[in-house]
């Protein structure tokens, strides 16, 4: 690391830590010449993967075309924003982590329905039917067949549904987002 100072680059690290939940380091430098000190900040540089569509056509990702892409999905859904927010990062997170400079933007598309598929079953529906562009009620019914035999372990509130179907001469009942 060059001083900012005098310009020698011989420069030696006296004190490291991490800051902002371990994501960056603060590292205090001394320069061998001068002396002056310094802080200097060290993060990784995430770069998400280009993507490539199924016409060949290259692209970079967009945050944005993912997020609202779920919002629409979940529109009028008990979902909280947290967690629209997390099952975004996780997403993100996935495709940083397979370290790939371009993927196909398929494997997007998975990972949203997959997100979607925990969070909220009527929105993964509505995502795949239109994300497996759907002709007609048939494949919706075999979509919804598929959920019933892969449905997760777990008990979570779109699997009361199953058991007891909503009455549907009341308002449906919204989750509150959590704090």
């Amino acid at each position: 690391m060059r001083c900012p100072f005098c310009g020698e680059q011989d420069t030696k690290v006296i004190d490291s830590r991490l800051i902002t939940d371990g994501d960056q380091v603060r590292r205090r430098r001394q320069c061998q010449a001068c002396e002056e000190r310094f802080t200097t900040f060290e993060s990784a540089e995430l770069v998400m993967p280009k993507l490539i569509k199924s016409d060949g056509t290259r692209v970079p990702f967009d945050e944005q075309k993912l997020t609202s892409g779920m919002q629409r999905a979940l529109e009028k859904r008990p979902v909280s924003v947290e967690d629209v927010e997390a099952s975004i990062h996780k997403i993100q997170a996935k495709l940083r982590a397979t370290g790939e400079r371009e993927i196909k933007s398929r494997l997007v598309g998975e990972l949203v329905m997959d997100e979607l598929r925990k969070l909220d079953q009527v929105a993964y529906v509505r995502f795949a039917s239109v994300y497996r562009q759907f002709q007609d009620i048939e494949e919706f019914s075999k979509e919804i067949d598929r959920m019933r035999h892969h449905a997760p372990q777990d008990t979570s509130p779109q699997d009361s549904l199953k058991k007891d179907p909503p009455n549907l001469n009341t308002a449906p009942k919204h989750r509150e987002p959590s704090s």
